[in-house]
């Protein structure tokens, strides 16, 4: 390359500049304050810290002392079962959905709009319409009984074995409606001279769904699936709205058990060791999309 082709050719460094600076703040804000206080935390969850973050390094006794805590081994296995049926269900339930959406049905966007709008609710709303749904003196329950099925019973939120499937409800009334928008923006990015070439060949709809569509929108997927788990990992409001993590510890969830220790039992080395468990949580969920979306899964030209 010559002399004078290089002089043309502009200074990476200088190239959409003004974006560049417009992104410093952010950048400035991401480095220093979550960067800066995830090393924090990770930092103080070592010591015995109580009322205040204190120099006093006890090693690991704090994730010891998390992990032999029944409450913080019930608030695991409630983000598990609550997590995998929340994200089976959100997928199947947002993508048959907006499968039916796609077949331009009349009032398509009345119904978009319903489905969307508990989103537009906060979860605290959500989880006191819930609980009150869910109420078994005047919710369903009572109202089944009162139509002559007087020996119904459904009162979740009141029985430890299956209180997570009542804060689950909720969750799937609020969040389907956007994986439904998501799913339905990925369907109207199909080529339609896909979906006549199917039609041509005689293919089965649910095959063209199955084989031909799904894998196309692989993208759409990946990213509603980091949306969906990130929302799984820090669930608090719905479990405080519904039950505040009752009956007794049957509903608690991690982000509850950090916020409890952290501000109410002030043991703050405790909660940082949770918060701590709660952001390997996520990055084991992040890296594997960043991943995906940036390195080994796309084909290299």
């Amino acid at each position: 390359m010559t002399g004078q082709a290089r002089a043309g050719r502009p200074n990476q460094l200088l190239r959409n500049l003004n974006a560049k600076i417009a992104s410093i703040p952010m950048i400035l804000t991401a480095v220093v304050i979550f960067l800066g206080g995830t090393v924090w935390t990770v930092f103080y969850s070592f010591t015995n810290s109580k009322l205040l973050p204190r120099m006093s390094f006890v090693g690991f006794d704090q994730y010891e002392r998390l992990w032999a805590a029944p409450r913080w081994v019930t608030a695991i296995e409630n983000l598990a079962v609550y997590g995998i049926l929340s994200l089976i269900f959100s997928l199947v339930i947002g993508f048959v959905l907006a499968a039916l959406m796609d077949q331009k049905i009349r009032f398509e966007n009345t119904f978009r709009t319903i489905f969307l709008y508990p989103f537009a609710l906060s979860f605290i709303v959500t989880g006191l319409v819930w609980q009150w749904v869910l109420n078994p003196d005047f919710g369903l329950q009572s109202v089944v009984r009162s139509m002559g099925w007087t020996s119904f019973t459904f009162n979740p939120l009141y029985t430890p074995e299956i209180v997570i499937y009542g804060i689950l409800i909720a969750a799937l009334w609020q969040g389907t409606g956007l994986v439904m928008c998501l799913m339905l923006a990925g369907l109207r990015g199909i080529d339609e001279d896909i979906w006549k070439a199917a039609r041509v060949d005689g293919i089965p709809m649910w095959k063209t769904y199955l084989f031909i569509v799904i894998p196309m929108m692989r993208p759409v997927f990946i990213t509603t699936l980091v949306i969906i788990a990130s929302g799984i990992v820090k669930v608090y409001d719905l479990v405080v709205a519904q039950t505040s993590g009752g009956p007794g510890i049957s509903s608690e969830v991690p982000a509850k058990y950090v916020y409890d220790y952290m501000f109410q039992a002030q043991n703050l080395g405790q909660g940082f060791a949770a918060s701590t468990m709660m952001l390997i949580t996520v990055a084991i969920i992040i890296v594997p999309w960043a991943y995906l979306e940036f390195g080994g899964g796309r084909k290299r030209g």
